[in-house]
């Protein structure tokens, strides 16, 4: 592991991977750190990986999120061997920076979103609507049935929509989370700034 979190409740402590671009916080199971604490929000506070390292922001939990006995207001960035305290639990974070697996960031400017048909540009414009809109913590983007009544499309044509997409926007890979993908790939890409 080359970082993780020291999470002690309860007379224990369990180590939790740093993997992945989010972990949760919270007393749902689904959370990434499952807090079985009725002072703990059910989605509690979030860890970002960003390339530079990795932050910390409280939901709007009801009780709040300290690091180092600080109460946290907005999002802050993590070092190692910090203190973040959520309800009963204590949890340190340990990751040393530059670890050899960050990555290196281009700072060229996002690529332009390729030519799309009037179409497709109905499904992606749909697609992101819940990222550009905002209202919500991690917005989900709809899903294909949701899309084809929204568009008055069959559920096979925006399926083939979304795979044109995918192969403009070189998402490869058949996972859960591709249409999440392609909807931030494209608002990254200044879609939102699109008429």
């Amino acid at each position: 592991m080359t970082g993780h979190l020291e999470v002690f409740e309860g007379g224990g402590v369990r180590l939790v991977a740093l993997t992945g671009a989010l972990l949760s916080i919270g007393r749902a199971p689904a959370n990434e750190v499952a807090i079985a604490s009725r002072r703990v929000s059910r989605l509690h506070a979030v860890l970002e990986r960003f390339p530079s390292g990795w932050s910390i922001r409280d939901l709007g939990s009801t009780n709040g999120t300290t690091v180092n006995g600080v109460p946290l207001r907005h999002a802050r960035p993590l070092h190692d061997g910090d203190r973040i305290d959520v309800g009963p639990a204590r949890v340190l974070f340990r990751c040393a920076q530059g670890l050899p697996d960050t990555e290196t960031v281009s700072v060229e400017p996002a690529a332009p979103v390729p030519p799309l048909t009037r179409r497709e540009g109905d499904v992606l414009t749909a697609l992101c609507r819940p990222l550009t809109t905002g209202g919500q913590v991690f917005p989900e983007p709809p899903s294909v049935r949701a899309l084809a009544a929204e568009l008055r499309l069959s559920e096979s044509a925006v399926k083939k929509h979304l795979a044109n997409l995918y192969d403009k926007f070189g998402l490869t890979g058949n996972d859960d989370r591709r249409r999440a993908r392609l909807a931030g790939e494209a608002v990254r890409r200044g879609l939102h700034a699109q008429p």
